[in-house]
């Protein structure tokens, strides 16, 4: 049994549901515990709560250097981090080392951000001064999603803790086991107890958080998921929200551009982390013609070409799905696309190995009917071809969502205009959809989110400005009808 409660600085069992979490790749039982209760999501927020007072009333220097050292402790926990998170999720081990480098890359990042966003400023006006200074909303919920449970969580909590916010952490259950090194290095960093409270659990321990005496809450996850969020705390906008929700991310592919390389940028946009990215690309837009044939056919050469492999095999592009219900989801999407009209280039099937396993799918789309503006989070690509650019633009735009999308061409003229007209939060030229620069922002307009972006502008939603007049002295007012 593993303890699912973290409060004070000390770890226990929990109170609530059971759970096991099983590697997807060898089907290893890799967390077996009991989740937080209410009671103790309730303890857990009184927690942090009580640690909040001195942790924002610290000088921002000394914040920071706990953050610093945080940073030191995540590179000494550099394997260990890389190895629970792929044994949990199922991504391969590359990935996973990535994963755990960008968590240390995070607190430079956000402290840079911090200071350019929100810092203090001040100048000298006629009647003394102004200053513009920024204070943390309190305590702050944090649920992490499973496709990078150190990365994206760590992404939240740390600006949060610069800011003078304190933290409680609800992981992922199909992914909980980073929570633990995070939690350790975060100790020997010398941060106070109860500035980073964690509560593991599934659906029940998330509704307990959501009901507590909770100021903000900063999420990551499905638009489902964050839609009822959003829908929960309606009517009360003292909680900050922040809602990053994914996307159904389009990818134009026009002539002139190189076959291969625009082939390459597809095949990664779409497929990496076996496409459980929330940026990866789910409909990629050619023209009709012989040239997007070649495309097309070159696409389907590298979705077939793939090493798949659990994440401890060498030289494997793609490890399974999270889970076997995952792959069970990503089969059935398919065959909904393909019952709606679709004609399948390369189709999605489960592997032999079972568990998470499939392989990679290709499906046109070009002649379906009614497919749903969904985002499947699996390795299937649509395609989509259409007479000129006017309509891929149209059909990059077609869609709810706008958290990325993306075009590959060597034509300046048509890059400004994409760049003019498509609606994604991220959008690159020559590039793959699927990843971003961390000193930029991170999120996207329509079901992709609430506009509270995260990455560089994760300092925005962990604080919010106090705008100050100040003068030395009293001084009498000479407006009208005041007497002299």
């Amino acid at each position: 049994m593993m303890d699912g409660v973290f409060i004070d600085g000390r770890w226990r069992a929990g109170n609530g549901l059971p759970f096991q979490n099983h590697c997807p790749a060898t089907g290893d039982v890799v967390w077996d515990g009991q989740g937080a209760d209410e009671s103790e999501v309730q303890l857990a927020v009184a927690s942090a709560r009580k640690a909040f007072r001195h942790w924002a009333g610290l000088p921002q220097s000394d914040r920071t250097a706990v953050l610093e050292r945080y940073a030191e402790e995540i590179v000494k926990r550099s394997d260990a981090i890389a190895e629970t998170i792929s044994r949990d999720m199922g991504k391969t081990l590359w990935e996973s080392k990535a994963e755990a480098a960008t968590m240390k890359a995070k607190v430079s990042v956000s402290i840079a951000a911090q200071v350019e966003r929100a810092g203090t400023k001040f100048s000298n006006t006629d009647f003394g001064s102004s200053h513009l200074t920024h204070r943390p909303h309190g305590v702050m919920a944090v649920f992490g999603p499973f496709n990078f449970p150190g990365h994206l969580p760590n992404g939240h909590i740390v600006p949060a803790l610069l800011a003078g916010n304190t933290c409680v952490f609800k992981p992922s259950e199909l992914a909980p086991g980073v929570a633990f090194h995070m939690a350790e290095a975060f100790a020997a960093a010398g941060l106070p107890e109860g500035c980073l409270n964690i509560v593991h659990g599934g659906r029940e321990t998330g509704g307990a958080l959501l009901n507590a005496d909770i100021d903000g809450l900063l999420f990551t996850g499905s638009a489902a998921t964050g839609v009822f969020f959003h829908k929960h705390f309606a009517g009360r906008p003292e909680v900050i929200l922040a809602l990053e929700m994914g996307g159904n991310n389009p990818l134009i592919i026009w002539d002139p551009a190189d076959v291969d390389a625009a082939a390459d940028i597809a095949a990664q946009s779409a497929f990496l982390t076996s496409g459980q990215r929330c940026s990866c690309a789910r409909r990629v837009i050619l023209p009709e013609g012989d040239w997007g044939d070649q495309v097309a056919d070159a696409i389907v050469a590298r979705a077939e070409g793939l090493s798949i492999g659990a994440w401890n095999e060498e030289g494997m592009f793609m490890g399974p799905l999270v889970s076997e219900k995952a792959a069970v989801n990503a089969v059935e999407f398919q065959d909904m696309l393909v019952a709606r009209g679709g004609r399948a280039l390369k189709p999605l099937e489960r592997l032999e190995r079972g568990g998470g396993f499939v392989s990679a799918g290709v499906i046109d789309v070009s002649q379906a009917a009614d497919i749903p503006d969904e985002e499947l989070f699996g390795p299937v690509m649509q395609i989509v071809r259409v007479p000129d650019f006017e309509q891929a633009i149209a059909r990059a735009n077609a869609t709810r969502y706008g958290l990325s999308g993306g075009l590959v061409s060597d034509d300046d003229a048509l890059w400004v205009k994409a760049h003019h007209e498509m609606r994604a939060g991220i959008l690159n030229r020559n590039r793959p959809t699927a990843g971003a620069s961390g000193s930029m922002p991170f999120g996207g307009p329509g079901l992709s989110g609430n506009f509270r972006p995260g990455a560089y502008y994760a300092a925005d939603y962990c604080a919010w400005p106090q705008a100050s007049q100040v003068s030395d002295k009293a001084a009498r007012m000479s407006a009208q009808g005041f007497p002299k």
